[in-house]
């Protein structure tokens, strides 16, 4: 069971893992262990609330195809258990990431006196400009 947060945990057989061969260098080993976890999850299928299956079928991110399944790679470790714990927290971090709503931002105005402060600034600066101009009077 793959906790998100308090209310959303998904079921172990939601989420497909297999092992293949890593990639790279890897010396006398590379080409007899598996290594690497392919992990597949299908959003549509998932148990996931309506909310997280719109939002994370809406994301442009090259982990996600056309039918709708999320595909990660984890490859960076040595050993297969910290691969499958890789893949399934990076899962875990797409998923909540999609949860967080973003305030809107508000339309603020700069204050009186920062555009006066900004423009006393300019004005100073021009003038240190114009005392290094030659004099040709």
């Amino acid at each position: 069971m793959l906790v998100i947060s308090n209310k959303i945990r998904l079921p172990d057989h939601e989420i497909e893992l297999s092992a293949i061969r890593a990639q790279g260098a890897g010396g006398q080993n590379v080409n007899k262990v598996s290594s690497a976890v392919h992990l597949r999850f299908d959003i549509n299928a998932s148990s996931l609330p309506e909310f997280y299956k719109q939002r994370l079928l809406l994301l442009k991110d090259q982990r996600l195809n056309n039918q709708g399944i999320i595909v990660i790679k984890a490859q960076q470790h040595r050993n297969q258990e910290k691969n499958r714990a890789d893949a399934l927290n990076r899962l875990k971090e797409l998923i909540r990431s999609v949860g967080v709503v973003a305030k809107k931002r508000k339309a603020t105005r700069p204050t009186r006196g920062s555009q006066k402060k900004r423009l006393d600034s300019k004005t100073k600066h021009g003038r240190k400009k114009d005392l290094r101009r030659k004099n040709f009077d």
